[in-house]
This record gives C-alpha cells, sequence and structure tokens, in this order.
C-alpha cells in the first residue's frame, strides 16, 4: 500500500467551501477539514495539485479556543464538518463567508451581514440518506451489514447508527430496517441507499434501493410493523452512482406525508423536493412575504409574482400575491406543484410552467414581481439579461451560495440596488448557507 502523505501547518482562515486554509513549506495552498483558523496541525493529504492541496486533520498540535468535541466524533467530517466549532463562532464565520462573497464581487452590501438562527443546532433534518457497508466478521465467516456514510476526502466508507443532524424518529427507523435486513441474505453489494423522510409530526416514510432485483426483501407483514406510515422498495440502475428510481418493486403503507408551510398544506414523496429545515424556513419565507406584499411599480400594483426554480412552490404559493406563475425545470417537482395547486384549488390563479428558467424568460416583464430561488450555480445568463432588459420592480433572491449569488448581484447592480439582505443558517454544523437579498430597480 502506497503509504499517505503528511504536512504540518498553521492554518489561517475559513473559505467559502468550508474548509480552512494553510500554507505548505513548499508554498501551496492547503484547504483543510477538521481544522479551525489558527491551529496548527497535522494533515493526511488527500488531494495534490501543482499549486494547492486537500487533506484531513490527523493531529491538533495547538487548538483554537473556539474548538469543542464533536458530537459525532467518528462521523461528523462525512456529514456536518463544523461541529468542531462552538455555534457562535459558526454563526460568525458564516456571516464573514457572506460578507467576503459579495466583497469578491465589489459589491457593497447595505449592512453588516448577519445570520439568523432559531438556536437548534442538532436533530433539525427532516431527511437523510444512508449509505451500506458489509464486511466478513472473522469469528462467523459471514458478511455484516451496517448503515453508513462516506468519508470526506476517501472512496471508503464509515458505519454509524445514525446522525445528530437527524430527527429522532429517523434514526431510529434506520436502524430497525438495518436490524430487519440482518435477518436476510442480503449484503451491501445488493444494497444502494435508505432515505428516509419525517414530517413534523414525527410520521416517516423510507425508500429502501437496490442494485440486484430481490424478491420479499421486506414482506409487507415486516413493513408494517416497522414505526412508519409507508415504505417503498426501488430497484435503481446499479450503473449510476446516484439513487435514481429505475423500478419501483413494492409499496406499503401510505408513502405521502403532509406538512404545513406557513399555514399551507404540501403533500411530498421521499424523493421529492422539500425543505429540511422547516422552522428556518419559515422564517425566510416571512422575511421575503414582507417585501413581496410592499412590493409596487409606478401606476401599476396590482403586480402578479412569478416563482422561478420553483420546485414544489412552496414559495410562491405561500407568499407569492393572488396571481403567481411558477416556473421549474424537474418534472416530477412539477407534478407535486400541480398536485398541491389542486389541493389548494387555485387552479385559476397559480400555473404551473415545466422549463427551465432560461426558457421560460417571456414571464419576466415589468408588471410581474420576480422570486428567484436557483441551485448552487446562480442564475443563468440568459435571466440576467432578461431582467435587465424588462427592469421588474423587485426581485427577491434567495440562495443557498453566496457566491454565485454575489456574482449575480454584481451583473444587476447596473439597473437595481439592495434594499434588504439576510443570512439564515438552515443546516446547522455544516458550512452552508442561506442568504437573501432583495433588489430594487433604481429610479429613473
Amino acid at each position: 500500500m502506497k503509504k499517505a502523505q503528511t504536512a504540518t501547518l498553521t492554518l489561517e482562515n475559513i473559505v467559502g467551501g468550508g474548509q480552512t486554509i494553510g500554507t505548505l513549506t513548499d508554498g501551496r495552498k492547503a484547504f483543510v477539514w477538521g481544522g479551525l483558523p489558527g491551529e496548527q496541525v497535522t494533515i493526511r493529504v488527500t488531494k495534490k495539485k501543482s499549486k494547492f492541496v486537500e487533506g484531513v486533520i490527523t493531529e491538533v498540535h495547538h487548538a483554537s479556543s473556539e474548538r469543542i468535541t464533536p458530537v459525532d466524533p467518528d462521523s461528523y467530517l462525512s456529514t456536518s464538518p463544523w461541529q468542531i466549532m462552538n455555534f457562535s463562532a459558526e454563526q460568525q464565520y458564516k456571516a464573514q463567508l457572506i460578507a467576503e462573497a459579495f466583497e469578491l464581487h465589489h459589491v457593497t452590501l447595505p449592512t453588516t451581514p448577519t445570520v439568523y438562527t432559531d438556536e437548534q443546532q442538532l436533530a433539525y433534518r427532516n431527511k437523510v440518506e444512508y449509505s451500506w457497508y458489509s464486511d466478513t466478521d472473522p469469528d462467523s465467516e459471514t458478511d455484516t451489514l451496517d448503515l453508513a456514510f462516506f468519508r470526506r476526502g476517501s472512496k471508503g466508507k464509515i458505519t454509524v447508527d445514525g446522525t445528530s443532524l437527524a430527527r429522532p424518529e429517523i434514526n431510529t427507523l434506520a436502524l430497525e430496517i438495518r436490524d430487519l435486513l440482518r435477518t436476510k441474505p442480503v449484503t451491501a453489494r445488493n444494497l444502494k441507499t435508505l432515505l428516509i423522510r419525517c414530517s413534523r409530526s414525527g410520521k416517516c416514510i423510507w425508500q429502501l434501493y437496490l442494485k440486484d432485483h430481490l424478491e420479499d426483501v421486506i414482506t409487507a407483514e415486516e413493513a408494517a410493523n416497522l414505526s412508519a406510515q409507508g415504505g417503498e422498495i426501488i430497484y435503481s440502475n446499479p450503473k449510476s452512482p446516484a439513487s435514481v428510481i429505475t423500478e419501483r418493486l413494492a409499496a406499503f403503507g401510505d408513502t405521502v406525508l403532509t406538512d404545513e408551510i406557513l399555514g399551507v398544506p404540501f403533500r411530498y414523496v421521499a424523493e421529492g423536493f422539500f425543505q429540511v429545515n422547516l422552522p428556518v424556513y419559515e422564517q425566510a419565507l416571512t422575511d421575503m412575504a414582507a417585501w413581496i406584499r410592499t412590493a409596487s411599480v409606478e401606476s401599476n400594483n396590482a403586480l402578479s409574482t412569478v416563482d422561478m426554480y420553483s420546485g414544489v412552490g412552496t414559495i410562491g404559493l405561500t407568499i407569492g400575491r393572488e396571481h403567481v406563475t411558477l416556473v421549474e425545470i424537474n418534472e416530477h417537482a412539477v407534478q407535486e406543484m400541480q398536485r398541491n395547486i389542486h389541493a389548494l384549488g387555485r387552479e385559476h390563479n397559480a400555473k404551473a410552467i415545466l422549463a427551465a428558467s432560461e426558457q421560460a424568460l417571456d414571464y419576466i416583464h415589468p408588471n410581474n414581481l420576480i422570486i428567484v430561488d436557483p441551485p448552487r450555480a446562480g442564475l443563468h445568463a440568459d435571466v440576467v439579461d432578461r431582467l435587465l432588459e424588462q427592469l421588474p420592480p423587485r426581485i427577491v433572491y434567495l440562495s443557498c451560495n453566496p457566491v454565485t449569488q454575489a456574482r449575480d448581484v454584481a451583473l444587476l447592480s447596473e439597473k437595481y440596488h439592495i434594499v434588504h439582505h439576510q443570512g439564515y443558517n438552515l443546516f446547522p454544523r455544516t458550512p452552508h448557507i442561506e442568504n437573501l437579498v432583495v433588489l430594487d430597480k433604481m429610479p429613473h
């Protein structure tokens, strides 16, 4: 086996992806998981390039005063690498990263960024996807079966009994399914993942993704004894690394969950689009709603709403104005959105459009209020161009990546200025940041 390369260095500051950066003796930058600014550490190098390396902490020689003991000491790097810092430091770093993202694109924010939190650091996720791991038990010479997560920085896996980020009902159900499968002639080689979702009321649904067509891997009677309202067995093409649905092999019980967002009911399935931290998401929606209510345009106060990148419609259908158009590229999300529109009796004033946002530019015009919540890549260039051409009075921009959001805002600043911004900690103990920017058209 090739010996792992190590290096000792002092870490300097946290960067956008969530790693901490330092400099090796040869001048290359090192992007490190598991470390904090100011710490002297030894790392195991996981990736080498001509100008930088990536690595994982193996030893801390001088610890930061912000360092704490992770709740999940074995698996935190896989799921939530910021478990190593106290929560006030996490809040501070997230606000700092928002500020740096906008500075990078020469955008001046009107106030110093802050990050909202409801203070719940753990047990907030309502969705978890587990992998599987098998090995040969030397005592019995039979294969073991464990839940697992992928190790950060390698192709290996780490076995787990759950994650502290998940609602406890999810971890409980995962262990029930693991223990049931341990009684069957299956190993991790037959399995792909286990996906579990949980509603606010604690009801769970599950999907077991298989690499092989297996008969009766879980029977109807066994499924009924699980602490879930329903579940599915799914064959997933083993050539795809992702858990795609190739064929539904069996379904048990009720496989649809219902939750309310700001009092509006939504139905969703295990594989569907839905937020994983509803209380903080509701706060973001409440803040956005205030800016949607007060939007106006010269000589026309009857604005309709266009919700681009709309998912299943959780923004447009909760806080959009009376008439709302929802644009989404994912076919399954649009199907769920149409079901939600029907269930709400809003067929007359809510329209779902199956299209990429850059192919639905005709819906952007001066009499529409625009909401955008794009993926990490940010807005498509054609969407930015159309906004600058049509000049809707207000753009409400929620983003999961402040760097691409700042890039887009820099482009829009030709005709728009920032009237409000606010960060949200939707994913505590991880580097992920949600950020809201409200842009108003500049007066002539």
